[in-house]
């Protein structure tokens, strides 16, 4: 089998589950004769039909709200919002309606809103991490993979789930070569809530998700190699639930220091509930304080120069961590 990009990973995983199971169907802006925004359902409406690939008005609550009442009806959409920055407008069905219905009636709503996040050159309007927006709200998963083989695995997970998903794909993985790899078969399917160790280490734990798990890991190399340090990288995977056991153990295995990395912007991110956990049910573990790497709190620039200052470098996180392993 030939290695596939993280695009072509979910593109996979959407087609397997439209073919297995015809409850799947599509929603969304542009999906179906444009192809997507980019192009991840390019061709599916020729496949599928147009019942089951539903190009929609540029009108987010819609979308939602229409996907809610399908799932009530006993169908499994995914609806599709061309940047994750947009679906504040969806922001009350979502959160208000679809996520508290298997609690109040006991009806279960299967619904899987997907699109793209993170800053790669869009600005104040495209680029925006929203993962915390969600977070809060009791119903909703929240994902964001950071590897092709668990885009396939976990979106595949998602959308068997009873319950709404959010599931968040930084649009600068979406065709990074370097994470071309042989998908799992048609018969994998991943877990939620469930870490993973992308490298590991004795000497420190590094914390992270999506996009900076990659800049993580550059920089746990620029650490063994120039620092003889070994770190560990727990790429959470889930947001929510959190995998505390994993972040538990890290803390304990690691040498009672954590550094903490999210793209997010810093005030109320998600370093703020780990280290409150970690305080909670493993400080006495600590032999250091908690370090977090995160973006300002500003918005996005459009500016390259100023995007790449507001974004986490793998500089920041060497430096964090070598203030660490020296405390």
């Amino acid at each position: 089998m030939s290695a596939k990009t993280f695009l072509e990973a979910l593109r996979e995983a959407l087609w397997e589950e439209m073919e297995d199971d015809e409850r799947v169907f599509l929603i969304g802006e542009d999906i179906g004769a444009y192809g997507g925004a980019f192009k991840l359902t390019q061709g599916f409406r020729d496949h599928f039909g147009a019942k089951r690939v539903i190009d929609t008005p540029i009108a987010e609550a819609g979308i939602i709200g229409a996907a809610t009442g399908a799932a009530l009806m006993g169908m499994r959409p995914v609806a599709e919002i061309q940047f994750l920055d947009f679906l504040s407008c969806g922001f009350d069905q979502l959160t208000n309606f679809a996520a508290k219905c298997h609690y109040r009636w006991g009806a279960p709503v299967p619904i899987v809103v997907r699109g793209p996040s993170g800053a790669t050159g869009g600005g104040p309007f495209h680029s925006q991490s929203v993962e915390i927006y969600y977070l809060k709200t009791a119903g909703i998963k929240v994902v964001e993979p950071s590897t092709a083989a668990d885009a396939k695995l976990l979106l595949k997970a998602a959308i068997r789930d009873p319950n709404p998903v959010l599931f968040i794909e930084h649009k600068g993985l979406y065709r990074a070569p370097h994470l071309r790899e042989t998908l799992p078969g048609r018969e994998a399917v991943g877990e939620l809530g469930k870490a993973a160790i992308r490298r590991d280490g004795k000497d420190l734990a590094i914390i992270t998700y999506g996009m900076m798990v990659h800049k993580s890991l550059e920089a746990a190399e620029r650490l063994a190699a120039e620092d003889g340090a070994q770190a560990r990288v727990l790429d959470l995977r889930t947001l929510q639930p959190l995998d505390d056991a994993a972040i538990t153990a890290a803390v304990r295995e690691c040498g009672g220091r954590v550094l903490i990395v999210h793209e997010d912007t810093r005030t109320a991110g998600i370093a703020g509930e780990i280290t409150s956990r970690i305080n909670e049910f493993a400080f006495e573990w600590l032999d250091a304080p908690i370090r977090r790497v995160t973006a300002p709190d500003t918005p996005v620039p459009y500016n390259k120069t100023l995007e790449a200052a507001f974004l986490p470098q793998v500089e920041d996180i060497v430096t964090q961590a070598r203030w660490l392993l020296r405390y």
